[in-house]
């Protein structure tokens, strides 16, 4: 082979078609509008506090950047080695609080792998049928617990009316579990976990509001012991 050969084909591998710089770039802009499209989704449907805003742009650029990733390998079995050993020496760092955010992950790689791959139409239909799914989802709040569980935190001073104490529960909650009781010279602290129907409206408040009327109670507090509250 002589030199003028060696170049015509390194030429060839280097040039690039019309018809595939118009592919390369409707598979990146594809995974970019379905990576929008699904950190829209995924705004709309976020429950409790632990939303970041960064974790939406991640979500938009994740998808472009594993089609730039599937477009460089285009079915070479060295250069797909070679990912998956540039992959390993990467350590991802940050914890994933919520399980649905790496649902999210993981439904942006796969758009960006369809992308990348030329599977244009199965990203098309299967994006849209995942997104229908989110949202029945998050309108039929599955997964919810019909009560609400709490934990009490009671401190009052001189004598420990425990009866009262747990009459009041007993009128306004649906269980009640004893955790803790600390007594500090005439000062005392009582702990409770609660749970609460959430067919009764505003229970915790009238609750808290007889409490306080007792006699011997400096201070009620009602916490959720949950990292993540439900709105």
């Amino acid at each position: 082979m002589t030199i003028i050969d060696r170049l015509a084909g390194l030429l060839d591998r280097i040039l690039i078609s019309g018809q595939d710089i118009g592919d390369v770039l409707f598979s990146v802009l594809l995974a970019a509008v379905m990576g929008l499209a699904i950190s829209r989704i995924y705004k709309w449907t976020h429950r409790g506090l632990n939303y970041e805003h960064t974790f939406m742009a991640t979500l938009v650029l994740l998808a472009p950047i594993v089609s730039i990733v599937m477009l460089y390998i285009r079915g070479d079995l060295v250069l797909s080695l070679g990912l998956i050993g540039s992959l390993s020496i990467i350590r991802f760092r940050t914890p994933i609080k919520d399980t649905r955010d790496m649902v999210f992950l993981f439904w942006v790689i796969a758009v960006g792998l369809g992308a990348g791959t030329y599977n244009w139409a199965v990203v098309g239909v299967t994006t849209p049928i995942v997104a229908v799914i989110v949202a029945a989802l998050y309108f039929f709040r599955y997964g919810h617990s019909p009560n609400t569980d709490f934990v009490l935190v009671v401190n009052g001073s001189g004598e420990y009316r425990k009866e009262e104490i747990e009459n009041v529960l007993e009128k306004y909650t649906t269980g009640k579990r004893a955790r803790s009781f600390d007594v500090d010279g005439e000062k005392w602290e009582v702990i409770y976990e609660l749970r609460f129907t959430k067919r009764e409206k505003q229970p915790v408040e009238g609750m808290v509001a007889e409490m306080k009327e007792m006699s011997g109670v400096n201070k009620v507090s009602v916490l959720a012991p949950q990292l993540a509250l439900p709105l």
